[in-house]
């Protein structure tokens, strides 16, 4: 599927995994510019769908590319972890399926402005999804003391040289305030040993500082499990992710909502009380296909795990 806003990941996998049923209610709870709603309102099933996003411009285009199916959906300028009331304004209860594309998108990734990108030298230090909250990256970089940037870099990053990029960031800031992605991207290249340097290494700062403008992984445990509350039985949901911090937590939640009686075996009769709430549709990961990384090397960190309300 061609889009020049966003190139939508793993689509056929995606449609497959929510097995869409007629007269079914779908919630895409990151619509991006509209990729993967798009295919699901265009399954040849007569769905209703309800799409969340944070960046107001996503919800702009989305709302351009799904007009051909006027009155099948309802989008909301919002944060999915917000998704109560989401369901309230919508008028929807229970869901035959949910959706949660976890990545950014290209078009904030390409739009300089935006401030996502390590290789955009000259754009400012932004990255917020949505734009009218007022923490960005600059705001991190500049004024959070360094104990707390280790952490983040340490945490969110999984920045083996944390040390040396805060002690750089530190002292530069000292001298003038980082402004651009350019200038972070150089201080952070300059800390590491010139053996362990790419064209790459600074990605791990970017993520880390993304994760914490963001709030990322802030409630996403608590929120998967609200998510998979509110599905019918059979219900499907799919979660993509793109770093290894997001899948563990998506990994956990699925093994324990799949987890039947746990009483120890030697036990008569359960005592817990606990019951399976999920089956897992594919036990590992589904990755993208050779093809697909191929044409949008974007895919080749996604991960797709699937599960369906017992």
């Amino acid at each position: 599927m061609n889009d020049c806003y966003h190139l939508p990941i793993m689509v056929k996998e995606v449609l497959e995994g929510l097995a869409l049923k007629d007269k079914g209610i779908y919630c895409d709870c990151t619509v991006g510019g509209g990729g993967h709603s798009l295919a699901i309102l265009s399954s040849g099933k007569d769905v209703r769908l309800i799409g969340i996003d944070r960046d107001a411009d996503a919800i702009k285009e989305a709302n351009q590319r799904l007009k051909p199916y006027e009155g099948k959906f309802r989008l909301f300028h919002s944060d999915y972890k917000l998704y109560e009331e989401v369901l309230y304004r919508a008028g929807a209860d229970k869901l035959d399926g949910v959706l949660l594309d976890l990545g950014i998108s290209s078009h904030q990734i390409d739009d300089e402005e935006r401030g996502f990108s390590y290789r955009k030298a000259d754009a400012p230090l932004d990255m917020r999804m949505d734009r009218e909250q007022k923490l960005t990256a600059e705001e991190v970089v500049n004024e959070y003391p360094g104990e707390k940037l280790f952490e983040l870099l340490s945490r969110y990053g999984e920045e083996p040289f944390a040390s040396s990029i805060v002690r750089t960031i530190v002292r530069e800031r000292a001298k003038e305030r980082i402004v651009t992605c350019g200038k972070l991207r150089e201080l952070t290249e300059e800390s590491i040993p010139p053996k362990f340097r790419s064209a790459a290494c600074a990605r791990r700062t970017f993520q880390a500082i993304r994760i914490e403008v963001n709030g990322e992984l802030e409630g996403l445990e608590e929120c998967l499990r609200g998510l998979i509350s509110r599905l019918k039985s059979g219900g499907r949901i799919c979660v993509l992710t793109f770093h290894s911090l997001e899948d563990r937590i998506v990994k956990r939640v699925f093994q324990e909502l799949n987890e039947d009686c746990t009483c120890p075996k030697s036990f008569p009769v359960c005592v817990c009380g606990k019951r399976r709430e999920l089956l897992l549709i594919n036990k590992k990961p589904l990755t993208a296909s050779e093809e697909e990384r191929a044409q949008n090397p974007r895919s080749t960190s996604a991960k797709l795990r699937i599960a369906e309300k017992v």
